[in-house]
């Protein structure tokens, strides 16, 4: 138990930087991926064909590419176009471009859930698109999306770790740190574990009080 503790305790900058930086990642691409997210719901659910196009492309096209060669994309190609990213906002871009797709379709099943009758009747007052989704639909359609969102921001946060390989310190480079210094692998990995449970259950405890509130408020 004694080395289990002391793998932590001669490591902790090394930790604290990792998960710090995953934190830091997670919250930027977070925000990132709601407010795109939320724009190609809006285009998936608009009456402009054009614009219904654009969100349905742009979905199947990121969510059926492997977010591994989204990085490498960032990292490797878009440089060769003169266009210089560092590594951490690359990785940043990354995960708010593939996230954005899934919360996308959490927006449209959302929206799918609201009585269409709901947004005719909007209509036939004189709202327009606009109005109609941000003040009729999308305050009803939030109670069902509220469990798929947070389980694609559970799975971001998980999919940080792909930015190690991609030069970002973060939790999931510190096993390669770790190495290099003669630490035991499997207990690093146990504490990279550990951290992420701490991390991912504010959100899981963020979700069920949500979800208590609105069922009641149904």
């Amino acid at each position: 138990m004694g080395e289990f503790f002391r793998v932590l305790t001669d490591n902790a900058s090394l930790f604290r930087e990792g998960f710090y930086n995953t934190v830091k990642l997670f919250l930027i691409a977070g925000v990132g991926s709601l407010v795109l997210g939320m724009l190609l719901g809006a285009m998936r659910v608009s009456p402009v064909p054009a614009l219904r196009a654009f969100g349905a492309t742009y979905v199947n096209l990121v969510r059926n590419t492997p977010l591994t060669l989204v990085f490498a994309f960032l990292v490797f190609a878009v440089p060769k176009l003169d266009v210089n990213i560092d590594y951490f906002n690359s990785a940043c871009i990354a995960l708010t471009a593939y996230t954005s797709a899934f919360i996308c379709e959490v927006v449209r099943s959302g929206v799918n859930t609201v009585a269409t009758g709901q947004a005719e009747a909007a209509r036939a007052l004189g709202m327009t698109f606009a109005q109609v989704l941000t003040l009729i639909v999308l305050p009803q359609a939030l109670r069902a999306m509220v469990p798929p969102m947070m389980s694609v921001l559970i799975a971001m946060l998980k999919n940080t770790t792909i930015a190690a390989g991609f030069s970002v310190l973060e939790a999931g480079a510190i096993p390669a740190y770790m190495s290099e210094r003669g630490e035991p692998q499997f207990i690093v990995l146990t504490w990279i574990v550990i951290g992420f449970l701490i991390l991912i259950l504010p959100l899981v405890v963020l979700q069920r009080i949500l979800e208590r509130k609105w069922a009641v408020a149904r």
